[in-house]
């Protein structure tokens, strides 16, 4: 038997086709992995966007005056009257959650004394905040609050704010007419004896 000391061209061409077929398996795999990457990036900044809009929600409700409209149809709509709670810089703001008929868009409405549906005068700013929503309730009760969001094909999310105590409203003070048919208010000051 001869000593051989190279490989034979068959063997050559063998190893460059088993290489050829180990590196296209790897490519794939690897494009697998770029593609499940994405997936979870954007799962990730999508769940990222849904926690920021609920703490702000929160954020919204727990620095309320209480003072807080619900009006129900196919979806709640959450009007919060005094929120210490700006994005936008304002002492005091009003702040309501709506949602858009377009694609069921939860929407945050922020700025001061302006009324629903907008009128062309008023200013107020507005951020979409979660598409796609199957559910917004919100249900105030004494000091509680509520709150249950859940978008399509995702689960619900629920939390409840305690609290959030409702203004206290003034009485007004009584009024009774003298004889002169204007109108005075009342006082308890005694009147010297005479």
């Amino acid at each position: 038997m001869k000593n051989r000391k190279a490989f034979t061209l068959l063997e050559v061409l063998i190893s460059i086709a088993l290489m050829g077929i180990i590196i296209v398996a790897l490519f794939s795999s690897l494009d697998v992995l770029q593609d499940s990457n994405r997936h979870l990036l954007k799962y990730l900044k999508k769940a990222k966007q849904i926690t920021k809009s609920t703490k702000i929600l929160y954020m919204d409700i727990l620095n309320s005056d209480g003072n807080i409209t619900i009006k129900t149809d196919e979806f709640s709509r959450l009007c919060i009257e005094q929120t210490k709670n700006s994005l936008y810089g304002l002492s005091i703001a009003k702040v309501c959650w709506v949602v858009l008929k377009e694609k069921n868009t939860l929407t945050r409405v922020e700025g001061n004394n302006y009324h629903l549906p907008l009128l062309s005068e008023e200013k107020v700013e507005a951020d979409r905040v979660i598409p796609n929503l199957e559910i917004f309730d919100v249900y105030h009760q004494k000091d509680k609050v509520l709150v249950i969001i859940k978008q399509s094909k995702e689960e619900a999310i629920t939390f409840l704010i305690q609290g959030v105590t409702k203004p206290i409203k003034k009485k007004p003070k009584k009024v009774k007419k003298n004889k002169n048919n204007t109108k005075s208010k009342t006082t308890n000051t005694a009147l010297p004896k005479v």
